[in-house]
């Protein structure tokens, strides 16, 4: 961060944790596979975490099902370890370097999962919009300290700092409510 208070900068970082978090909540498809389950999983290959688009085809070859075609054969088991672990109900069957995923019909135990799942999302992009807020708020301390603003706009800045939070936090709360309402009702 800058040494210069911005709002809109701050505001800007806040609205990245909601866009993240609807990227990562749109990956959790009720019903139908989609590639976008596979979206945030990364496998530790070549000694680095790589996104699975990198390492393999996906597609969807039928409604229930997702197909991931991995180009290297050293990485089929990585892959695989990297799907359990993302923990999205999704069991592996691999034959050679295919590996298919089946998705379950939606029971009532798979939709409580998915809603955990979704609130973890959902608190990890709170803990990013608090992070956001703390570094304004250390910003505007030591602008303070340094006698860059007065006290007055100190109160004041930070005012509009807490605010904002307050506004991606409602954001995060709501788009989260309205996934589980999907989740549970579809």
């Amino acid at each position: 961060m800058t040494d210069s208070y911005d709002i809109n900068e701050i505001k800007r970082r806040m609205q990245g944790a909601l866009q993240m978090l609807k990227q990562e909540l749109g990956g959790l498809r009720t019903g139908r596979a989609s590639t976008a389950l596979l979206d945030h999983v990364q496998a530790e290959v070549y000694g680095s975490h790589m996104p699975l688009n990198q390492l393999a085809s996906i597609s969807v070859p039928e409604p229930r099902l997702i197909s991931v075609q991995v180009w290297d054969k050293s990485a089929v088991h990585p892959v695989e370890k990297a799907i359990v672990a993302a923990n999205i109900g999704l069991t592996p069957n691999t034959e050679g370097q295919v590996i298919r995923l089946r998705v379950p019909e939606l029971n009532e135990e798979r939709r409580k999962e998915l809603v955990k799942v979704a609130h973890k999302y959902a608190e990890t992009a709170r803990v990013a919009v608090r992070h956001v807020r703390r570094d304004g708020m250390e910003l505007l301390k030591k602008l303070d300290k340094d006698g860059t603003i007065g006290r007055d706009d100190h109160e004041r800045m930070s005012d509009e700092v807490q605010k904002a939070t307050d506004q991606a936090i409602g954001d995060i709360d709501q788009t989260l409510a309205a996934k589980e309402k999907e989740i549970m009702t579809v």
